[in-house]
């Protein structure tokens, strides 16, 4: 399942573009979830090998939002390069929350953090699913827990500069 790429905090370098931005040329809102969801879907595949589609697919397991949370810190603009950081920050036998944070291209400046949390899911039984012991195993391997468990709590944190 994992591959030589692994990184327990991987991250993608993305570009803002027109189609997802206000009038203000600011991303849209609603539209960083999409980048962050995105992102994460691409980390999941280039450092752990999971391929949640084809998983859906052949397995008929996936893995469902259940709760999300975000702050908007300083706006991504039209054209510009950000990176997206993803990381286990929590779970358990049917679930995984993962934070997310976008960065301005040299990491000075933190534009948005997001926590999600995930349930896994039989698609063929219409019912939450409990993790095989294969994930639970990857989920130690990369597990990043972060100090706060409240979600206002770590973005202050991190505005801080604290890790």
């Amino acid at each position: 399942m994992t591959t030589p790429d692994f990184n327990p905090i991987p991250s993608s370098i993305l570009t803002i573009r027109f189609q997802d931005c206000d009038p203000f040329n600011h991303l849209n809102n609603g539209r960083y979830v999409d980048y962050f969801l995105n992102a994460r879907e691409d980390h999941l595949l280039t450092h752990y090998g999971i391929d949640i589609y084809g998983i859906a697919r052949e397995v008929g397991v996936s893995w469902v939002v259940s709760t999300s949370q975000i702050a908007y810190l300083r706006p991504a603009f039209l054209m510009e390069r950000v990176v997206v950081e993803s990381q286990l920050i929590a779970y358990s036998p049917k679930h995984v929350q993962v934070e997310m944070r976008m960065w301005d291209a040299a990491r000075k400046v933190l534009k948005s953090v997001c926590w999600m949390e995930f349930v896994h899911f039989d698609l063929r039984q219409n019912k939450v699913n409990a993790h095989d012991a294969t994930y639970m195993a990857l989920f130690e391997r990369v597990h990043q827990p972060v100090p706060e468990a409240v979600f206002m709590e770590r973005v202050a944190a991190l505005k801080a500069g604290r890790p």
